[in-house]
């Protein structure tokens, strides 16, 4: 198991602050005559003119430039960053006697206080063992150890690609040549680095990672054996295991199980080894993550867990309706620990979001949104954004790792087909011209899913979407996918840990508080990185991916000082006037 339980963090004002000068090219480079070249060289040619085309519009700012926010608003302290943020919104009265919407524009000051020091963070992985499990464990020792690794391809090095914290950029502005400044995602607020994260975690199957990671199936060989030294020694502890909750297919598996006893006995059992953990490795931050087989739904039902009350007096009564993730939630949220859920069963029940607003603790769900499904969320937003009625959409999968398996059982499906269905809702419900409320209109929407061991880890994904166009006309599309289900999901686990550990350092107050306050328990601005997100009752569900981006980067920008970025860009489209001085 890793060792080193400490996070680096540099104070922002240990750093320089910089502007980047970006080379164009010389006049002997402008123009490319293919002519003069061979093919190699002319391709070299063409990639470097169209990259200098680039960066003369784009300034990308390195990783280690630190940003600094003129003007009163954001305040740096050595131990905070505090930021006043006007929130800006329309409040809408719809008079449907006189036909009349009247928007009542509405403006809240907000005070965001963000802890600049990056807490020593673990994650314990609830089904460490699998494909994901080892996937993710195996990935951060690549990169801390920065191994490499032979293929046929030639020499490779490790990344986290997919990564949204790791390698996407946000935009803040533009400078005085009106080149666009784009910065990486994790210098906008100081954040936990992947190398950083200190791993643990249960699983029903005893076998070493090295082990879990060869029968995964997901890294190269030769990577497998370069990791093989560390990964060797990491067993996963016992876990808990009810098999009425997943597949009886599982059951061959399950041979690392705590001792039989009730269900309270589990939760402190749980509760124990989060303990255990957290002083082991000396972490001020443990958060849980569910990244084991999908299980079944639980009932939801007065009595039983519609209260945080009901909730751990049925785990005291040993209900069968209490399920494995409720035991691990409830031990997460009793030791202060933030809970996320990665797979798409109902966990967080009404009594664990109870329990979670009770203790300020973050809980997070439902299911990774990582291939299939992220396409959905972005092509059914593009088709029903440009007018065009989506009627029909069609989803087939099959894939071959041990979730393929558990998910051939029906009561098992059930949960994933719920959770990839509902991901056009919010979307098809926002444009009442193309789809008749009245009638709850719909597109039809199916979803398919195969257990075909060959294929392993590579899902295929096939999706056909047919659209009323223009006239009555009809465009389908069809989209054949492979997924390479872990080495998408994995960076996905990362973010999650490194968004949450974030939040749990961010604190707000309006003018109507006195003291700082954390956000809602339940985390919804984790919906970009889930297929079903989970919100606070009486919330929006937000499924569109590019709105659930935005409101990442505009939340974070609103804690670092930065105005939101509105895509307007009316410095390039009008005569922009002077600036005015900005006051609350």
């Amino acid at each position: 198991m890793p060792a080193n339980g400490y996070v680096s963090t540099s104070s922002l004002n240990s750093k320089a602050t910089a502007i980047v000068e970006v080379n164009t090219l010389s006049e002997d480079d402008q123009a490319i005559n293919p002519a003069d070249h061979d093919g190699k060289n002319f391709k070299s040619l063409l990639i470097s003119f169209l990259s200098s085309f680039v960066s003369f519009i784009f300034l990308g700012v390195p990783s280690d430039y630190t940003i600094q926010v003129a003007g009163r608003n954001t305040v740096y302290s050595n131990e905070f960053i505090e930021s006043k943020y006007l929130y800006e919104m329309n409040h809408c009265e719809v008079d449907h006697q006189a036909k009349e919407v009247k928007i009542i524009p509405r403006k809240y000051q907000y005070d965001f206080r963000t802890k600049r020091q990056v807490q020593r963070t673990g994650v314990m992985l609830v089904g460490w063992g699998g494909n994901n499990g080892s996937t993710v464990t195996g990935a951060i020792i690549a990169n801390r150890d920065q191994l490499t690794w032979m293929r046929k391809e030639g020499e490779q090095h490790p990344n986290y690609y997919g990564s949204l914290t790791q390698s996407t950029t946000i935009r803040l502005g533009s400078n005085n040549e009106g080149k666009e400044v784009h910065i990486p995602f994790n210098t906008i607020l100081p954040m936990l680095h992947p190398n950083d994260i200190v791993i643990g975690g249960w699983d029903i199957n005893g076998a070493n990672l090295y082990e879990a990671m060869q029968r995964a199936c997901v890294f190269d060989y030769a990577l497998q054996e370069k990791l093989k030294p560390k990964m060797i020694k990491i067993k996963p502890l016992p876990s808990i295991y009810y098999p009425d909750f997943i597949a009886a297919n599982q059951e061959d598996r399950a041979n690392n199980l705590i001792p039989k006893g009730t269900k309270q006995r589990d939760l402190e059992h749980i509760r124990n080894d989060i303990r255990t953990f957290k002083r082991t490795h000396n972490l001020e931050q443990v958060i849980v993550l569910w990244t084991a087989n999908t299980e079944r739904y639980v009932d939801v039902r007065p009595g039983l867990n519609l209260t945080s009350e009901e909730l751990l007096q049925s785990i005291a009564d040993n209900e069968d309706e209490i399920s494995p993730s409720n035991i691990f939630a409830c031990a997460a949220i009793l030791e202060n620990c933030s809970y996320i859920n990665g797979s798409p069963q109902n966990t967080l029940v009404p009594g664990i979001i109870d329990l979670a607003n009770k203790h300020r603790v973050f809980i997070g769900g439902d299911d990774f949104k990582s291939g299939q499904t992220k396409l959905k969320s972005v092509l059914a937003d593009f088709l029903v954004s440009a007018g065009l009625k989506l009627q029909s959409i069609v989803s087939y999968n099959h894939l071959g790792n041990n979730d393929g398996k558990n998910l051939s059982a029906p009561q098992q499906f059930r949960s994933k087909e719920i959770s990839k269905s509902n991901v056009v809702d919010d979307m098809v419900g926002a444009n009442h011209l193309l789809y008749d409320k009245k009638t709850n209109e719909h597109p039809d929407h199916v979803v398919v899913i195969k257990y075909v061991p060959f294929v392993k880890d590579s899902k295929r994904a096939m999706d056909e979407y047919i659209s009323s166009i223009f006239m009555n006309g009809l465009n389908t599309i069809a989209i054949h996918n492979t997924c390479e289900d872990s080495l998408l999901a994995s960076p996905l686990i990362i973010d999650l840990v490194i968004l949450t550990e974030l939040m749990t350092r961010i604190t707000y107050k309006t003018n109507d508080d006195n003291e700082y306050q954390t956000f809602e328990a339940v985390l919804s601005i984790l919906s970009y990185l889930l297929k079903a997100p989970v919100v606070p009752p009486g919330t929006p569900v937000i499924n569109a991916l590019f709105k659930q981006h935005r409101c990442i980067t505009n939340i974070l920008s609103a804690c670092a000082g930065i105005a939101m970025d509105t895509d307007m860009l009316l410095e390039h489209k009008t005569k922009l006037p002077k600036p005015m001085k900005l006051q609350f």
